[in-house]
């Protein structure tokens, strides 16, 4: 497959598509991040990729200044893939999601990774601070039509399953990792879902 063969394939972009990039958060752009629960963030160490949902209620992700955003890193599994990646290869991309929403806004850009506890402060919720906050420096922004959250049924609740079509993580992990999980640490992970997502 060529470039060449792929713009063959689905033709010319359109005008609109083709120049609706911009490099700064407009009053649109504020917007939309300003009513947004949900992200999904990628990064790459330059060799392999990784993709991470970040999540809270609308306004989590500030503004900083008409190129920069601030995102809190909330707690997980400390994995922190995508922490180690920024640090070896700091190009990210992000895709913003709000519920009953079908476009999507995706950032290209610049990422650095703070500790500075006054910043993460101003994160605080439930009187925990997030143990860093990512700074993203913007070089291309675009809305993201809703096609694929339409075929999906994503905001429709009559399309969603009635009863969970998959075993519970803990099951998931169990068969992964080949490492048994008992029965009462599949309720203390429940239970911390509830007690500690902040």
């Amino acid at each position: 497959m060529t470039p060449e063969k792929l713009r063959r394939i689905y033709g010319d972009v359109s005008p609109h598509a083709a120049a609706k990039a911009i490099s700064h958060f407009d009053k649109h752009c504020r917007q939309f991040i300003e009513h947004s629960t949900f992200l999904v963030l990628a990064t790459s160490d330059g060799a392999n990729l990784d993709v991470s949902p970040k999540g809270d209620p609308a306004g989590f992700v500030k503004i900083e200044n008409e190129k920069t955003l601030l995102i809190p890193d909330r707690p997980g599994n400390n994995r922190i893939d995508g922490l180690l990646n920024i640090l070896a290869h700091p190009k990210v991309a992000i895709c913003f999601m709000i519920p009953s929403v079908t476009e999507t806004l995706r950032v290209n850009g610049i990422a650095e990774i703070s500790d500075n506890p006054n910043l993460c402060d101003e994160f605080k919720v439930n009187g925990r601070s997030p143990k860093t906050v990512l700074r993203v420096t913007a070089e291309e922004i675009f809305t993201h039509c809703g096609k694929a959250p339409m075929r999906a049924g994503l905001w429709r609740p009559e399309t969603w399953p009635t009863d969970r079509p998959i075993p519970s993580l803990y099951e998931m992990i169990q068969d992964h990792s080949k490492i048994e999980v008992a029965s009462t640490e599949q309720s203390y992970a429940e239970r911390r879902y509830r007690e500690t997502l902040y």
